[in-house]
């Protein structure tokens, strides 16, 4: 059975670091709800909240039925949480690693094998090397191994495919999908854009402010600038160039191009691209008409989070 969360003017400080300011949202039962947003966004601290593991200094949330207050022992029975750096014991093998966590909750690998399955099965040819001996995507599996254990009706992930190749992370999330189908509500955070488009919604944050929420799809549908994609030989000095010219409304380095937004027709914003740029030196100019990506959304909303 899958539960609900509801987050209510969570505000939570570290001396003059204000991690949370006023944050409050609610997810869907058997969601698979996404944070995305870079280093000190926030995403650590709330679900340090989630989880009991941290109080915070005003505002309230609920697991389900119960308050992270008032039934911290409730929640963490009902709750898997595999935090951001790999926590279990390295001196131990991946089946001592299982069956330990299995333990603590009274339960057994053979008990729950079912559940974790689709997990355990691709680490387990190795389940007597020892934890500290596995790869990256390989810990990552462990560690979501043992967090579903005791069968969670929530599962909470911090940034779990951060330095993991990008075949473990499409393995990671396929699995993530698996155990959604069974019923298990999922947080998950990351720095990673792409990985939005996986979730069913995201919350888009920045320096302890929810920027918005909404499905990827959604953000992505009501951007409201036109993208134009502009590549040269000299892409320093082409950044700072696309910043003066008349019409252009924000410009940033995405990749290998400059992504320039403008609320202008995209014809006449090339003219003008081409009409500044001449006579400076450039070659090899490109430019091309670009559909918005989640992270488009997420930097046009950081200049500008009073219109979130």
């Amino acid at each position: 059975m899958s539960i609900a969360i509801q987050i209510e003017n969570i505000r939570k400080s570290y001396r003059d670091v204000e991690a949370l300011k006023d944050v409050s949202l609610e997810v869907k039962p058997n969601e698979l709800f996404g944070f995305i947003g870079p280093d000190g966004a926030g995403k650590t601290t709330l679900f340090r909240i989630l989880t009991s593991l941290i109080l915070p200094d005003s505002g309230n949330a609920r697991v389900g039925d119960f308050d992270v207050l008032k039934d911290y022992k409730e929640i963490r029975q009902i709750t898997g949480y595999m935090p951001g750096r790999f926590s279990l014991y390295f001196d131990l093998t991946v089946e001592e690693n299982i069956r330990f966590y299995a333990k603590l909750f009274h339960t057994s690998l053979e008990e729950n094998y079912d559940l974790i399955g689709d997990v355990y099965k691709q680490i387990e040819p190795f389940k007597h090397r020892r934890a500290g001996a596995l790869s990256g995507g390989m810990k990552q599996k462990l560690a979501l191994s043992c967090a579903l254990i005791h069968r969670p009706q929530l599962l909470i992930l911090d940034e779990p495919t951060t330095g993991v190749d990008a075949v473990s992370r499409k393995e990671f999330w396929d699995l993530l999908k698996k155990m959604q189908q069974k019923g298990i509500t999922i947080l998950v955070s990351t720095p990673y854009m792409d990985e939005a488009a996986l979730c069913d919604r995201v919350a888009l944050m920045q320096s302890g402010n929810i920027l918005t929420i909404d499905s990827p799809e959604n953000i992505v549908d009501h951007f409201q600038w036109k993208i134009l994609s502009v590549k040269s030989n000299q892409m320093y000095p082409l950044l700072k160039d696309l910043t003066q010219i008349e019409g252009a409304e924000q410009v940033y380095r995405f990749g290998e191009s400059i992504h320039l937004f403008t609320q202008n027709g995209t014809s006449r914003m090339k003219e003008n691209i081409l009409t500044s740029l001449s006579g400076k030196g450039y070659q090899n100019l490109d430019i091309e008409i670009q559909k918005p990506v989640i992270e488009d959304c997420f930097l046009a909303l950081m200049d500008k989070p009073e219109e979130a």
